[in-house]
């Protein structure tokens, strides 16, 4: 794969004990050097107005601001130093460089996947959260569509916490379709199946709220039997993936079992939607704890576009993921009544 990288990522240090630490991406590094077919690519970070197309600009002030100051907590989570500002823009300067890559022709093993942090799901229009200071995926989203000249952007979401500053910032608008699967009341709370959009937005957002236990069968499941159909319908111009790592059996703050081959198994699966409508494809980082798990998750990923082909899992979709499923077919159902 193509993998976007900057040193500056590595500035924003919010402590010895967040587990949002530099050592992310310096793991992650390590895990790829094992494997063949890397290559890493800078890229210019973004600027305050790439920022302002999707964040209000008293907002950007503030935290520029903020960080110019020496930072601080933000929130009890969300912690920022003097590098902060610094890093946030490389990550974002990333995410736009996927994009970029992406529609210039990258594909196949030449995927791009922006390893860029901090991550950026659930950053809304006018507040930092969730570690997140700006919203990566939406500034690509925007990019993509301001930049490119699309008509439309389809963004597949597969943190284990829903992203609710993706969802937010494109929620009443018909141009951005916003899909994720995330554990039932983790952090932050929101990603409740009835929340499918709103306006021009209505049916443009899909919530799969997942049971704690789910692994990498229900995972594949949704992608076959319900994201997959919704991206086709939507027919966008370019798919991105929101790949946060922290599913995994063996991250700390989750209680979803998805295992490291699973993650080949979502990678397969999100190429195969991809190619089905024509879209290209770029990933963006998000999260993952467990440094190992997310090494491993990356290079899995990696490894799927580089012609490893993974494993189907041998159980069955969970009862209650199926009904999860059936929730979400009623909402859906109910949209077209209206």
């Amino acid at each position: 794969m193509r993998f976007g990288f900057s040193e500056t990522c590595l500035d924003h240090d919010p402590g010895p004990r967040h587990p949002e630490s530099p050592d992310r991406l310096r793991a992650i590094k390590r895990g790829l050097q094992k494997r063949h077919g890397v290559t890493y690519e800078g890229a210019a970070p973004a600027d305050a107005a790439d920022v302002a197309a999707v964040h209000e600009d008293g907002y950007v002030e503030e935290v520029r601001q903020f960080c110019e100051r020496g930072g601080g907590n933000w929130d009890p989570d969300t912690v920022a130093t003097e590098a902060t500002w610094s890093a946030a823009l490389a990550s974002a300067g990333l995410a736009m460089d996927a994009v970029r890559a992406a529609m210039n022709g990258a594909s196949g093993r030449d995927t791009p996947f922006s390893l860029g942090r901090p991550p950026g799901h659930h950053a809304v229009e006018d507040d930092a959260m969730g570690f997140c200071f700006v919203n990566n995926a939406a500034v690509a989203a925007q990019y993509a569509l301001d930049e490119h000249d699309l008509d439309r952007v389809a963004i597949f979401d597969w943190d284990v916490h829903h992203g609710n500053g993706i969802q937010d910032i494109f929620y009443d608008r018909g141009d951005v379709f916003y899909a994720s699967i995330h554990e039932d009341g983790l952090y932050p709370g929101t990603g409740a199946i009835d929340e499918t959009g709103e306006g021009d937005g209505e049916g443009a957002t899909l919530n799969l709220p997942f049971p704690a236990g789910a692994g990498d069968a229900d995972y594949a499941a949704a992608v076959d039997d319900l994201i997959a159909p919704a991206v086709a319908e939507f027919d966008p111009d370019i798919f991105l993936v929101s790949a946060g790592f922290d599913a995994h059996r063996h991250d700390p703050i989750s209680r979803l079992h998805l295992s490291t081959e699973g993650y080949g198994l979502l990678a397969d699966r999100v190429r195969g939607v991809a190619d089905a409508v024509g879209a290209p494809l770029a990933f963006i980082l998000e999260g993952g704890y467990s440094l190992d798990a997310l090494s491993d998750g990356v290079g899995m990923v990696h490894e799927t576009f580089d012609g490893r082909t993974p494993a189907e899992p041998d159980d069955g979709v969970d009862a209650a993921v199926q009904d999860v499923f059936e929730d979400a077919r009623a909402a859906s159902q109910a949209l077209g009544s209206k």
